[in-house]
This record gives C-alpha cells, sequence and structure tokens, in this order.
C-alpha cells in the first residue's frame, strides 16, 4: 500500500486487526463492542479524507484525460464538488478550503432565539393556518411582517400578530 500516507496505512491496519479480534471474539475473552468497531471506522475516515493520496489520484487522472465528470463518478460527488475540492494547485485549493471554514465559524448554523417577533411557521401555528396562509394574508396587508437582517447577512421573516 505504497500510496496511501503512513496515518491512513495505520487507520487501516488498526481497524484490520480489529476486525480479525471481533472475529476471535466469540472464541476469546476479549469483545469488541460495536461502538469499538465504529471508532475504527471513524478513524480510518478520517485519514483517508486528509489522505493526499486522493489529490495525487485525482492530478494523476485529470493529467491522463479524465473529466471532472468521471472523478467525480470515481469520487462519489457531484462534479461541482469534486472540482471544489481538488482543482487547482496546493495553494488554491487551501485558500478555498479556509474560506470554507471562516465562512463557517462566522456563520453559526442554529437560527437566533432572540429574534423579534413570529417565525412565518410559528405565527402559522398560532393562528391555526398554514404557512402560505400567513404569506397570503401578509401580502393583503392583514398582517405585519418585516425581514430582519442580521449583522452576518442572514435574513429571517418575522411576523408580528395583532394584540389580541
Amino acid at each position: 500500500m505504497g500510496f496511501l500516507s503512513a496515518e491512513a496505512a495505520r487507520a487501516l491496519a488498526e481497524l484490520m486487526a480489529l476486525d480479525a479480534l471481533g472475529a476471535q471474539s466469540a472464541a476469546s475473552a476479549t469483545e469488541v463492542t460495536p461502538l469499538d468497531r465504529l471508532r475504527g471506522i471513524r478513524s480510518l475516515v478520517a485519514a483517508l479524507e486528509a489522505d493526499p493520496a486522493s489529490l495525487a489520484a485525482v492530478r494523476e487522472a485529470v493529467d491522463a484525460g479524465a473529466t471532472w465528470d468521471d472523478v467525480a463518478d470515481a469520487a462519489g460527488l457531484s462534479r461541482s464538488a469534486a472540482k471544489y475540492r481538488w482543482s487547482g494547485d496546493d495553494e488554491a485549493i487551501a485558500a478555498r478550503h479556509e474560506a470554507s471554514r471562516k465562512r463557517k465559524r462566522d456563520r453559526p448554523s442554529s437560527v437566533p432565539t432572540d429574534l423579534p417577533g413570529l417565525s412565518v411557521s410559528e405565527a402559522a401555528r398560532r393562528l391555526g393556518v398554514t404557512p402560505q396562509a400567513v404569506y397570503q394574508r401578509v401580502n393583503r396587508g392583514l398582517l405585519e411582517a418585516r425581514t430582519v437582517e442580521l449583522p452576518d447577512g442572514r435574513t429571517y421573516k418575522r411576523v408580528f400578530l395583532p394584540e389580541a
């Protein structure tokens, strides 16, 4: 296995040893738990994801005439995901990946809980109607709604119900 990094080869060997131990566990006192198996699999996946062998194989394939569609098919990715991950030189790839990590740090994935008013789905539940009905009432001027923009650029439609 000369094309794998030492880390990926080590993770593969550990998983194979765990598999062999699991096959023997019925006859011995040592038992491989499902969590041990999961940890071994995830360790191997992480090592393979970080392994430069994938990038080297992609570059060799493209140099030999493979298209990005071919690369994507072999990697189980979409064409755009394959190009995003592997096109360009090492510096361009590193810059793209760092920009992606920065966006993820700067833009949390959770919806803030301290926004004014109600979300469209919350307003629909309170009114006993569908979200589409809430939008129709907003368009007709029967309900007040505003778009709230956060400093990071995310926007949320907020509905303000009349006080009963």
